[in-house]
């Protein structure tokens, strides 16, 4: 996919960017290619200049799970130049900033994990879910499994402490094993819904929250499918975290092992954030966003387009093919990105399914939007640092 305007050009090896946008993907195309980034202008027009404390408390992580690597922040951070250094693996203990959540966190360790020179193991301290990132039960139940569609199986995480926001309190530990080389992924059948799995969980309030969340939500998705079960996943003491908070995670699993997520989480008091309180909303939220996720269709859910693109593109030097849903205004940057850093191009081609092409090209298919196939090369990317073992 061509990008719409001139991408960055590389002065030496450093690449150069403007603004905060899309920072942790360039972070993380950073290390795995070995090349060197400087961005500038970060929110220089903001009343607030520079980096977010989340966002240094990223780059403190980075060089902690790496080795070699250095940042160079100017005074007022409003740019910064990484060199990423190798990827050792081992174990850690990092406490991330409470402005995001884990999973701002362990949405660019776990691309990370498959490459190390030994198992990596990261302890984590923070907010477990909040509505800016993925949850970390989508990230156990939707992301880890992801990663086996290209052999990267040995994966766990575990939930040891649930932290709602404002406060946190939360704990989780991440465990990936690594490989040598990646699997060439052919998947491009979406399959049909067969079963629909979630957990309801609940910090610190009446442990009933997480069972009324379950009956609204069903309430919705018994007319569509029998196969249901949404577990409740209620904390209590210290492993509660130090706030309150409820939200409900689903999957929907299809034939062909195509996963489809939805969450939806209870808001922060004295935020507003477009999601009502009551437990009975949360469910029927999370219900309705699931079903709009599998609508728009795919063997990939939405929230992971960027992960397999990444990893189809770091993937042996075969022909790699998957079907997407509509493509998010993420995954086409991301796109440009992968260009910039590894030289490959996707082709990009509309997907249409039998009964699309039984109703001709008058009634289907030139809508502009819906699922598309993307294929490329691979760049035959190898574990260096684990031959090195």
């Amino acid at each position: 996919m061509a990008p719409s305007k001139p991408a960055p050009r590389a002065k030496g090896d450093l690449l150069r960017f403007t603004g905060h946008a899309n920072l942790r993907q360039r972070l993380l195309l950073s290390i795995l290619s070995g090349r060197s980034i400087r961005v500038d202008a970060i929110r220089s027009d903001d009343v607030h200049v520079g980096l977010r404390e989340y966002e240094i408390n990223l780059l403190r992580l980075l060089e902690k799970v790496t080795n070699g690597s250095t940042i160079e922040i100017n005074v007022t951070g409003t740019s910064f130049v990484f060199h990423p250094g190798l990827l050792p693996g081992g174990t850690y203990t990092h406490t991330c900033h409470l402005g995001r959540s884990l999973g701002y966190y362990l949405e660019v360790l776990i691309p990370l994990g498959p490459f190390g020179k030994s198992p990596l193991t990261v302890t984590l301290n923070g907010i477990t879910s909040s509505s800016q990132d993925l949850s970390v039960d989508l990230l156990r139940t939707v992301t880890l499994p992801t990663l086996s569609l290209f052999g990267v199986t040995e994966t766990e995480l575990n939930i040891k402490r649930r932290g709602a926001a404002p406060l946190g309190g939360g704990q989780v530990v991440l465990k990936i094993t690594p490989v040598r080389a990646l699997k060439t992924v052919q998947f491009a059948d979406p399959g049909k819904i067969r079963k629909i799995r979630g957990i309801a969980q609940s910090t610190r309030v009446s442990p009933q929250f997480a069972n009324r969340m379950v009956e609204s939500a069903r309430s919705l998705l018994n007319r569509y499918i029998p196969d249901i079960h949404i577990y409740t996943d209620v904390y209590r003491g210290d492993e509660a975290g130090k706030s309150p908070g409820y939200g409900l995670a689903l999957v929907a699993q299809s034939t062909t092992d195509a996963l489809h997520s939805a969450e939806a989480l209870s808001s922060v008091p004295g935020k507003n954030d477009g999601v009502t309180q009551t437990p009975e909303d949360i469910g029927l939220h999370a219900a309705r966003l699931l079903l709009e996720s599998v609508s728009q269709g795919g063997c990939v859910d939405r929230s992971q387009q960027s992960l397999v693109l990444l990893l189809m593109v770091l993937g042996k030097e075969d022909v790699g093919r998957v079907l997407l849903g509509d493509l998010s205004a993420h995954a086409v940057q991301f796109l440009r990105d992968c260009l910039l850093f590894f030289g490959v191009k996707f082709k990009i081609t509309p997907f249409r399914s039998e009964e699309e092409g039984e109703k001709g090209d008058g009634e289907a298919g030139h809508k502009g939007t819906g699922p598309v196939v993307a294929s490329c090369v691979g760049v035959g990317y190898s574990n260096v640092n684990k031959a090195m073992a």
